[in-house]
């Protein structure tokens, strides 16, 4: 199939997609470039159609699993396709539309020893796409997104996400609900904290622990603060005021995972 006019009723809502009340009107998003669509293709994503430029033809990274994806719709674009769906200063030859797919607490609350990423108004797109990232790298089980925080679905977290979006649970919800729960499943809710009594590397990761996660500007919102069991400190000997907030997230987790994995 072809489709050629930047005008076409399916390109107008696709290109839509680069806007969240669009996204959520139709619960689907929009993914660009190699690299994203083959992890999605592998990840069994649910993908409506895969659209490249009609000129290069289908990406030799993507050809075979052209053949192999039979229930995804391949359709070649003009590059003023290309150019009308991306927000890419310099688009990719390639971009699919994806149907959002909801996740579900209950294997968090339910998982032994559960490592789990909470965000709670974490507005910077690049901070949300990173730290999802962070926590795919170190095997966490999911990440919880709270009221406020970047849309995940954003052109530019999907982006920062570099394909982790497709590998562990990524869930909305409202904290003020969720973070009881995690506490009646005795999962202990730790947080940065620059009041903090413990340092991160004498706090006791091997159980079940989920991270709370503030905006930089704010910090952990006041509610999410006293569900809060621990606060943590990163400790710095040079003179920096503190840490970009998926820089703190890294840390944190990687010293889950050392404390875990390689202790």
């Amino acid at each position: 199939m072809q489709i050629l006019s930047p005008q076409n009723a399916r390109v107008k809502e696709w290109a839509g997609l680069l806007e969240k009340k669009y996204r959520d009107k139709h619960n689907k998003y929009l993914i660009e470039g190699i690299h994203l669509v083959q992890e999605a293709l592998k990840a069994n994503a649910d993908i409506e159609c895969i659209c490249y430029e009609i000129e290069s033809g289908i990406p030799s990274e993507l050809n075979g699993v052209a053949s192999s994806s039979l229930d995804v719709e391949w359709i070649g674009v003009s590059g003023a396709v290309i150019a009308k769906c991306s927000d890419a200063k310099t688009p990719q030859p390639v971009f699919a539309i994806l149907r959002k797919v909801g996740g579900s607490l209950l294997p968090l609350l339910q998982k032994e020893n559960s490592l789990v990423v909470v965000l709670d108004g974490i507005q910077d797109p690049g901070n949300v796409g990173t730290i999802i990232r962070s926590a795919d790298a170190v095997g966490a089980d999911g990440v919880i997104v709270g009221a406020g925080c970047a849309d995940i679905y954003g052109p530019k977290v999907l982006r920062s996400t570099m394909g982790s979006l497709f590998h562990l649970p990524v869930i909305h919800g409202n904290l003020s609900e969720i973070l009881p729960q995690a506490k009646e499943h005795g999962i202990s809710l730790a947080g940065t904290s620059l009041q903090a009594a413990q340092s991160c590397y004498a706090y006791d990761f091997k159980g079940p622990v989920w991270l709370l996660l503030g905006s930089e500007a704010k910090g952990l919102s006041s509610e999410v603060r006293e569900l809060m069991d621990d606060g943590l400190i990163i400790p710095m000997r040079g003179q920096a005021e503190s840490l970009n907030v998926a820089m703190a997230a890294s840390i944190l987790l990687f010293e889950a995972q050392r404390q875990r994995y390689f202790n």
